[in-house]
């Protein structure tokens, strides 16, 4: 099973948690948790990598709601218990090519 799969079996599962940085901007973006679950567990995809991320291993993923709307959530590496969602929020297109790739400045 690839990490991406591995991501959305454990999604699915229920077994993942936000940090505090990703709850607050859940609240503040009024991203909710189907919104979120939609997004990971529809045709999502992995656009980055972060194996050495501070807190650990993690990654960028870009999801799509029922209502297509593009969410950008980074989570830790799957190799955990548990997924931490560390991050989301709906990409500007003003930096983001089809939400998949960073536009050079």
């Amino acid at each position: 099973m690839n990490a991406m799969d591995e991501i959305k079996r454990k999604i699915k599962e229920g077994k993942y948690e936000f940090s505090k940085h990703a709850l607050d901007q859940s609240i503040i973006r009024n991203i909710s948790l189907d919104e979120l679950e939609q997004a990971l567990l529809g045709n999502s995809e992995r656009i980055e990598n972060y194996p050495n991320d501070k807190y650990g291993p993690s990654c960028l993923i870009l999801g799509f709601t029922k209502q297509n709307r593009p969410l950008h959530i980074q989570c830790s590496s799957p190799k955990r218990t548990l997924i931490k969602i560390i991050t989301l929020y709906e990409p500007a297109q003003t930096l983001w090519e089809n939400f998949k790739i960073r536009k050079q400045n």
